[in-house]
């Protein structure tokens, strides 16, 4: 995956150069009142992708890192609850709370699974 990244982002820049190489040419843009900027095309437009791509970007970035947070907090969660579920005593169940009948042998029956010892 890492090559395919690289070959994109060489083809972008081979791009941005070939279109600077073509548009080079100086234009005058009148920002307000008589303040007027004498700049080259591709310097324009490299700097007006730049003022939608980096808003967004940081945004971005910020709601990343905030969902990343929330999964670590939760993780961290379940870890904590799955090891003291683990390691506290389990509730008595209803039926282990009635006193256990006395222990009597009951009376020897006749294991018809057993071969008989003649």
């Amino acid at each position: 995956m890492q090559i395919v990244r690289t070959i994109l982002w060489v083809l972008i820049f081979v791009g941005i150069a070939l279109f600077s190489a073509i548009n080079w040419k100086a234009v005058d843009v009148n920002l307000w009142g008589d303040f007027v900027v004498e700049t080259k095309v591709p310097v324009l437009v490299i700097v007006s992708f730049l003022l939608g791509l980096v808003p967004m970007w940081l945004y971005h970035r910020g709601a990343k890192w905030s969902l990343n947070r929330r999964i670590a907090s939760l993780e961290n969660a379940v870890r904590s609850n799955a090891l003291s579920s683990r390691h506290s005593a389990p509730p008595p169940s209803p039926a282990s709370t009635a006193p256990a009948p006395p222990a009597t042998d009951p009376a020897p029956t006749d294991d018809t699974l057993k071969p008989d010892s003649n």
